[in-house]
């Protein structure tokens, strides 16, 4: 009679790093992304575009952006030399648009410090506006091949699973727990495919609600799976209700069809964007027309109103149109403007803005 092996179900040992590291490459010369915009002519100054538009955004919805932004900025030095509105006009709809302001800020800052070059080490890319470790580490191992490792979200979830991290990675110990685990799996030869393959595993394998386990490269030793808990890692950010706030935006057109814009602050929502007035939902709307132009509108009306979820609060728009049939009025002070139709494809609006405006 034979002895029971008593250690049938026990999970496999985690996955040594070279080891990893070579099924990750194996898989991603089989099946890894290659063709994708960015990585044709792969200069740090292409990567760097791509890796800010990437952050918090799908690859479908980057690359018609890219290609655009691409075509009017060819290099550095066109992206410098630019106003900020005709930056923020092709990042219309990308959101989070502290990343636009960021690069544009980047790209001036590379100009005056760096004599337009690119810089090439981590401490220099890292200090630039809007680019932490991560990004920093993808640029220069995906342009450059260096040693570099990166933590974006799809490596997270990677990690986590394989090597079964628990908690959410928003927390500075779990943080610290990924990088240490991606610094020990990152190779020092093929470092761009492999943190490429990384990207790609977690974007098309490893997905957050419906890992295709059977077909991972990683599976074998993978603890997350083996312990039944794939989609329990990582732990999402621990749920809250979005506060809700409301504001009135006031669609205020002259006889010519122009229609009334203010430039919203640089820091905060939609910063540097032009977007409609706002007023407070129990004000008046032809009151504050009177205030501002010293006559009353022409005609009133209630539009169909948006809700638009940000990250921290949900904003619930009501819209009003007003007309004023007189000649085009003086706006009386900067950062308000007149706006044409023809001219709104120009300059950077809000996506709930435009999408207002396109309703008109």
């Amino acid at each position: 009679m034979s002895t029971p092996d008593l250690f049938a179900n026990e999970p496999p040992a985690p996955w040594p790093p070279a080891d990893f590291a070579t099924a990750v490459l194996d898989w991603f010369d089989h099946h890894g992304r290659k063709d994708l915009p960015w990585q044709h002519e792969p200069t740090r100054y292409r990567v760097w575009v791509s890796e800010i538009m990437l952050q918090q955004t799908q690859v479908t919805v980057v690359i018609p952006y890219f290609t655009r932004f691409m075509a009017r900025f060819p290099d550095l030095a066109s992206l410098a030399a630019a106003p900020l509105d005709e930056v923020l006009s092709l990042w219309s709809g990308l959101g989070y648009y502290a990343r636009a302001r960021n690069l544009h800020r980047a790209a001036r800052t590379i100009v005056e410090t760096h004599g337009g070059r690119f810089p090439d080490t981590l401490a220099a890319v890292e200090a630039l506006p809007g680019i932490g470790r991560s990004t920093a580490g993808a640029i220069l191992s995906l342009a450059d091949g260096q040693p570099l490792p990166i933590l974006d979200g799809n490596v997270k979830r990677v990690l986590a699973r394989c090597f079964a991290v628990d908690g959410w990675p928003g927390q500075s110990a779990v943080l610290k727990r990924l990088w240490q685990l991606s610094e020990r799996c990152t190779p020092h030869q093929r470092t761009g495919a492999y943190n490429q393959a990384m990207m790609d595993l977690g974007a098309t394998l490893c997905t957050r609600a419906t890992p295709d386990c059977a077909h991972c490269p990683l599976a074998a030793r993978c603890q997350a799976l083996h312990q039944g808990r794939q989609r329990e890692l990582p732990a999402p950010r621990p749920r809250r209700t979005l506060p809700e706030r409301r504001t009135r935006m006031l669609v205020v057109r002259n006889a010519a069809g122009a229609v009334l814009l203010r430039r919203r602050p640089a820091s905060g929502i939609w910063g540097g964007l032009w977007s409609l007035p706002e007023i407070a939902p129990d004000n008046d709307p032809a009151g504050w027309c009177l205030d501002r132009f010293n006559r009353a509108p022409d005609t009133v009306e209630t539009l169909p109103g948006r809700r638009h979820t940000f990250t921290h609060f949900v904003l619930e728009i009501e819209v009003v149109a007003l007309g004023l049939i007189a000649p085009e009025t003086d706006v009386g002070e900067d950062g308000w403007r007149w706006s044409p139709p023809e001219e709104r494809t120009a300059i950077g609006l809000p996506a709930p803005v435009a999408d207002i405006l396109q309703r008109l």
